[in-house]
């Protein structure tokens, strides 16, 4: 077992220190730019759609209410879904943050972006697009959607990130998703409370609404300062009370 860092880098290969190096550039450039602007409505869905379907028309609408309502619109700043909510915003002179990523295919930035970065790495783009966040909306998508849906419902699960409004926009869609999320339950495999982290519904004006609540918080600030201590010493406490 390796019980010092010194230990645990005479371990590694050059390989495994060029990729972590690389894996420290990507998650330090998306950072960077998360802290250039307040937070404000992560918008997730499929890059494949086209801008005449009826989800992408939602979207783009969505981005225009939420530029008027002062709220930075940021995608994965590609096609489809992206391009839809970030065109919205860009007409009414919004802020459109568009987190990229290379890919084999769909991979170019829409031309809707007032600001767009390029990461390598999903994990790194993940972090920023969720610490961009304070509200997060999902469109109908496909692998990558579901992978950042499920990844972050298990985070506010698992209070490993603050707790955030999550509305999935499409209830034909969500429905077969909602029911195996309350298969989930039946079987016990998740908590009642569980079912409360995100909400299913076909009004864009709801994501508005919650996003007006939070209402618009400084640059210098972030949801995610502090948390960790936070999240640490409620488990420290449970610890010591466990001890006593």
């Amino acid at each position: 077992m390796l019980k010092t860092e010194e230990e645990l880098l005479k371990k590694l290969s050059i390989a495994d220190l060029e990729r972590a190096n690389a894996y420290v550039k990507d998650l330090s450039m998306g950072l960077q730019i998360v802290r250039s602007f307040p937070q404000g409505v992560t918008i997730f869905g499929s890059a494949r759609l086209p801008q005449d379907n009826k989800y992408c028309i939602m979207a783009y609408r969505l981005g225009g209410l939420l530029a008027q309502n002062g709220h930075a619109v940021i995608t994965g700043g590609g096609p489809g879904i992206m391009e839809a909510a970030s065109h919205g915003s860009y007409e009414i002179g919004g802020r459109t943050i568009g987190l990229n990523i290379t890919l084999q295919h769909e991979q170019f930035p829409n031309p809707y972006l007032t600001d767009c970065l390029t990461f390598e790495y999903f994990f790194a783009r993940k972090v920023a697009l969720a610490m961009s966040a304070k509200v997060f909306v999902f469109f109908p998508g496909g692998f990558g959607t579901m992978d950042e849906l499920s990844e972050i419902l298990c985070l506010m699960q698992e209070t490993k990130m603050p707790k955030m409004p999550v509305f999935l926009i499409g209830k034909d869609y969500w429905r077969s998703f909602d029911r195996i999320i309350r298969k989930m339950l039946d079987l016990g495999l998740i908590a009642e409370k569980d079912t409360d982290i995100f909400r299913i519904t076909d009004d864009i004006t709801e994501v508005v609404k919650a996003a007006n609540k939070i209402g618009h918080p400084k640059i210098s600030e972030n949801f995610y300062d502090g948390f960790r201590e936070a999240s640490s010493l409620a488990r420290t406490g449970q610890s010591n009370q466990g001890s006593n």
